[in-house]
């Protein structure tokens, strides 16, 4: 085949399978007499998935490495693939803010008889603020090195400190608030090893696991070979708007700052159908004040290690969730099952709020 003829086959242009020759991503043979390039099944195979790579923004550098390892196997092609859909979803969803923060502006400029600077100063901070808290966030637990031990962590506590107590009944008690149906399409958010969603795989049509460690998802698709797993993580779910019917997490928001939890509440909102569902199970407070009376106390106790555990992580203020998922458009209720695991459930539509069972404690501090 002629390097037109392959263009045309290709719907490219001979002037850029030139540029990838000259790349070195494709090395087609010469007519020894006329000089000519000839092109085989391999050169189209090759020049196709380089179109393909290129086409989704993957650099020349990548294509080459990625090349290369395909003729080895298809794992790290597909890990790095799933990296730039991920990072394409969150480009995504920051250009969503953009366009949205430009149509307030061109409405606020409607609006005004003069133009107003500090008004449209206000809209595009706002915006900066939103994307500067969406790219703070950064995994300094290791969650990859965690993953051979973190179902054995999650059981043992550390130290005898274990806010992971009734490990197994916290999600027994999500299965049993959310009510899958065998119909429906779920998203387990922040999956980990994919225990929670080992007890939904069977109950619902699908369900997909997302998480932002590699090594964590290759241990949930051992568990849930028929879970459809996805790299990424809670403040750009990589899924199209309104793509399921309910949305779990659990022992995965209490690593996001409050004003990234936000971010996630909405970014649940946006991937859940009119009348989807949502349930939380999570490491929190009450509010502010109790978190500060139950930090005091375990100071009094001399159990600084425990204070220091906590204040490590992000464990959330749940008046502050329900605020934010009433402000999104949820019908919010909660419940609190140990020290410190709380659920938090709600329905986007108030029409349809689902009742579940009655609340219920179990291995509660009586602090």
């Amino acid at each position: 085949m002629k390097i037109k003829e392959l263009a045309e086959y290709l719907q490219t242009t001979p002037r850029a399978i030139r540029f990838y020759e000259e790349k070195g991503l494709i090395s087609p043979c010469k007519d020894p007499e006329s000089g000519y390039r000839r092109f085989n099944e391999q050169d189209a195979w090759r020049l196709q998935t380089i179109i393909a790579l290129r086409e989704v923004g993957v650099p020349i550098e990548a294509i080459r490495q990625l090349l290369s390892q395909l003729e080895h196997g298809r794992e790290e092609v597909l890990a790095y693939l799933e990296l730039q859909l991920a990072c394409m979803y969150d480009r995504w969803v920051e250009l969503k803010a953009v366009i949205q923060t430009l149509e307030q502006m061109i409405e606020r400029l409607k609006q005004q008889c003069s133009l107003d600077p500090s008004s449209l100063y206000e809209l595009a901070e706002a915006n900066r603020r939103l994307r500067q808290t969406r790219q703070e966030w950064v995994d300094r637990w290791n969650f990859d090195q965690q993953a051979a031990h973190y179902d054995e962590l999650v059981k043992r506590g550390d130290s005898g400190f274990n806010p992971h107590e009734d490990y197994d009944k916290v999600l027994d008690r999500v299965v049993e608030v959310l009510e899958p149906l065998p119909h429906e399409v779920g998203l387990d958010a922040g999956t980990g090893t994919g225990n929670l969603a080992n007890r939904l795989v069977d109950r619902c049509r699908m369900i997909c696991a997302l998480d932002q460690s590699a090594e964590m998802l290759k241990r949930c698709k051992q568990k849930n070979p028929k879970a459809e797993t996805k790299r990424g993580n809670l403040l750009a779910i990589p899924y199209l708007d309104r793509s399921f019917d309910f949305v779990v997490t659990s022992y995965a928001m209490h690593h996001l700052t409050d004003e990234q939890k936000l971010l996630a509440l909405a970014e649940f909102e946006r991937v859940l159908k009119s009348n989807g569902r949502l349930v939380i199970a999570d490491l929190m407070f009450p509010d502010t004040k109790d978190r500060e009376h139950h930090l005091r106390q375990l100071r009094a106790e001399g159990r600084v290690a425990d204070v220091e555990r906590i204040e490590d992580e992000y464990y959330a203020d749940r008046s502050i969730l329900i605020k934010g998922l009433r402000e999104l458009g949820f019908s919010p209720r909660a419940e609190q099952l140990t020290t410190y695991l709380h659920l938090v459930y709600a329905t986007r539509n108030s029409s349809t709020d689902f009742e579940p069972p009655t609340p219920i404690r179990f291995g509660l501090d009586p602090r």
